[in-house]
């Protein structure tokens, strides 16, 4: 059971919506669409659904060209980020109503009603209107609904977005058990790189319509095809800085220059982009040859345990994230440390030319 795109687009009037994409979904498979608001995910699940028709490709379905069949003649269910209940029903009653509309025979909708709510940990609410239940009860419903149809595709389009926090870590923890127990094909679209990560299975990283890069989701992130995934896929986005190699040296900035560190000393001179994730800035340096960075503070952003800290250097804005309540005053000037292992370097065209050494040795 697969499902592919091969080179599907959406245009409407004179905008893009979805770009040329190839992309073909296994059985059994953890699928995440990462990636700004606006990126193309909602367009691309409703390709995949059927909701919207391509302008150009085809979407097949194991193997048969579904691209214009409706969404209602597929075996496919959604989920979005509001809560889509039937108020006046009981929960027992809205997981029903697909299977009583496909004319399920009536002992077999009770089976499969009392199995997906066992599964979904709502089998003391089915007596309840949905109104009674929490905001985490609710969407669990709206997602029971979805699974009791057997459906073969099962898109979920930012369902935990409304949820508080606790809410949403606990269902984070058990959307990858349900999708494990269905056998389904998952996609779960989030604008959070680190939702993706807690979801591990296979990651498209989506921006402006385009998909950057497919792939398992631990690869995805540790060696990002070029600037742009490593962009979508980091939260505060990647740090960039403009450099220039010559020989052993790397020039930067207002006239600074450093060693090339060992792990980039092989590549050809010439100009470059190095990136580096915020969580790898540092206020002290812990290893030897670190890089050295004079900057100027814009502000800090206290979170209780960690603070990102906002930086000038030399007109590029960085974001740093540090371990702990710093005492800091915006203006001053800050000094920053990089290892060298941390830094990726791209191509003047955005295309990774060596992954951090780090994440080739994970």
């Amino acid at each position: 059971m697969t499902l592919s795109l091969q080179g599907v687009s959406k245009v409407v009037g004179s905008e893009t919506h979805i770009h040329h994409t190839d992309l073909t979904l296994e059985k059994g498979t953890m699928n995440v669409l990462l990636g700004p608001t606006l990126a193309g995910k909602t367009s691309l699940m409703r390709l995949m659904a059927g909701l919207d028709v391509p302008t150009t490709g085809r979407i097949l379905w194991q193997d048969k060209d579904v691209t214009g069949v409706k969404v209602q003649d597929r075996k496919v269910a959604m989920v979005y980020q509001q809560f889509i209940n039937y108020p006046s029903m009981t929960v027992y009653d809205n997981i029903a109503s697909p299977m009583k509309l496909m004319g399920v025979d009536k002992s077999e909708v009770d089976r499969r009603v009392r199995e997906t709510a066992e599964l979904m940990k709502l089998t003391p609410m089915l007596d309840r209107k949905p109104l009674e239940l929490s905001g985490g009860q609710q969407q669990r419903c709206a997602l029971a609904r979805a699974l009791v149809k057997n459906a073969g595709l099962v898109l979920l389009d930012e369902p935990l977005a409304n949820l508080d926090y606790k809410l949403r870590e606990e269902l984070r923890a058990e959307i990858p058990r349900i999708f494990e127990e269905s056998g389904a094909i998952f996609v779960y679209a989030t604008t959070e790189p680190e939702e993706a990560l807690l979801l591990g299975g296979n990651t498209a990283t989506l921006w402006e319509g385009r998909v950057t890069q497919f792939g398992p989701t631990p690869q995805v992130y540790r060696q990002p095809v070029n600037a742009t995934t490593a962009r979508v896929f980091s939260d505060p986005p990647m740090n960039f800085l403009p450099i220039e190699k010559r020989g052993g040296e790397m020039l930067f900035g207002d006239n600074q220059s450093a060693r090339i560190p060992e792990p980039l000393s092989g590549l050809p001179d010439g100009k470059l982009t190095a990136g580096f994730r915020p969580n790898h800035l540092e206020l002290h340096p812990h290893v030897a040859g670190a890089l050295e960075f004079d900057t100027k503070l814009s502000v800090t952003e206290i979170t209780g345990s960690e603070t990102f800290v906002h930086l000038d250097h030399h007109g590029e804005r960085w974001v740093g994230l540090v371990h702990g309540i710093r005492d800091l005053l915006p203006g001053q000037d800050l000094r920053v440390y990089l290892d060298p292992a941390h830094v990726y370097i791209f191509a003047e065209d955005g295309q990774l030319v060596s992954a951090a050494s780090y994440a080739e040795a994970a």
